[in-house]
This record gives structure tokens, C-alpha cells and sequence, in this order.
């Protein structure tokens, strides 16, 4: 690779500040791909990157607003930045915070500075961390609930940890409908979406080819 003396990379020219400051930016959100949650390491099984969290408990939270009837575009906001913080930090569990401490807001406020839209991604951040709203509560229970489908999961496949964390996990929902989506995937089994919504005889035909 060859830099210029302007910084610019193979003869490239240098981007608009602004333009680079978020391709920055974009080069940290996707450090999260690659920054694991660490809980995983005390369940014994599985595993996720805090991106794949992250992308799973937005989609949660926007079914969730558009149920509720509130701002889906608050709540969605809040779970896409509600890790952010943690490709700078690193993602800490219960055992790690008894012993380290990191400051979470500074990281943030770092990251998105400078970024265009920092204004909204900082007050997204802060009405999260105050849950004086719907829309704060509904996207702290996405958080969970993603949780809470990853121990399912774990549980089905015979983790025998999996049930003493969701125990927990449940009740640490905070709204009705929160609760009421937790007690459904309690009850349904993980691979019904792709194994129990086919006829039956697909599996003994050959792979469904017919043969």
C-alpha cells in the first residue's frame, strides 16, 4: 500500500474531513463483528460477535414499537447504539464488573463526536440510560429478549445452565408485552421456523428432491 505524502492512500486524494471522520466511524461499528460477548464464556456453549447481538435486538425492537405503538425509529436507534460503546471498551460480564470498571459514556461520546449526527446518537444513549420513557423500557427489553432467544436456544440443545440464566433474564423484562414475547419463546422450540414447517414426508423424500 502506498501512501502519499498528503496521506493519501495509492494516489487517492484525501477525503473530505467530515467524510473521513465517519468512514472513522464506520471502521469502529465494525469492530463490534469482532468483539465477542464475553457472558458466553461461563454458559459453556455458543457464542456471538456484539454486532450479531446488536442486529437481532434492533429487529427485536422495532417489532416490539410497532406493536406498542410507539416511535419505532427511537427504539431501533437506541438498540443499534446500546453496545456501541464496547468497541472501544470491550464487552465486560457480571464476573469482569466486580473487579474492572470502564467508562462506558466517555467511549461513546468519543465515538460518535464529530460524526454529523452525534446529537441524536448521544440523546438516543441518554434517554436510554434515564428509562423514563416506553420507548427506552421497550428497547432494554429487545436487549433481553435477544438474551433470552440465544438461552432457549442453548437450553434446546441441552445446556443444562441455559434454564438457571433465563430464569433471570425474564425477570429483568420490563414491560408487559416484553413479557408476554418472552413466555412464547419459552414455549416454542428453536427450529420449529425451518423443521416443523414442512410436510413431514420432505425429510424422507430424498432431501425434498423427489427421489
Amino acid at each position: 500500500m502506498h501512501r502519499q505524502r498528503d496521506g493519501a492512500v495509492n494516489g487517492a486524494k484525501d477525503p473530505e474531513p467530515q467524510l473521513k471522520r465517519l468512514a472513522d466511524f464506520l471502521f469502529e461499528v465494525g469492530m463490534l463483528r469482532k468483539t465477542p460477548r464475553s457472558g458466553f464464556q461461563f454458559l459453556g456453549s455458543g457464542g456471538e460477535s456484539v454486532a450479531e447481538h446488536s442486529y437481532r435486538t434492533a429487529m427485536i425492537g422495532y417489532l416490539l414499537a410497532r406493536k406498542c405503538g410507539v416511535s419505532w425509529e427511537r427504539v431501533m436507534l437506541m438498540c443499534l447504539v446500546h453496545d456501541l460503546h464496547e468497541a472501544r471498551v470491550g464487552d465486560f460480564n457480571y464476573v469482569n464488573r466486580l473487579y474492572n470498571s470502564a467508562e462506558e459514556g466517555r467511549a461513546f461520546r468519543d465515538a460518535v463526536e464529530q460524526t454529523g449526527p452525534e446529537e441524536h446518537l448521544l440523546q438516543a444513549a441518554e434517554e436510554l440510560e434515564a428509562m423514563q420513557t416506553e420507548e427506552a423500557r421497550l428497547a432494554r427489553d429487545a436487549d433481553q429478549l435477544d438474551l433470552i432467544l440465544t438461552l432457549k436456544e442453548e437450553q434446546d440443545l441441552g445446556n443444562p445452565y441455559a434454564p438457571k440464566w433465563l430464569h433471570h433474564a425474564v425477570k429483568r423484562l420490563r414491560t408487559e408485552y416484553g413479557q408476554e414475547l418472552a413466555r412464547a419463546i419459552q414455549a416454542t422450540d428453536h427450529t420449529d421456523w425451518w423443521f416443523a414447517g414442512v410436510d413431514s414426508g420432505w425429510w424422507s423424500r430424498d432431501n425434498g428432491c423427489g427421489r
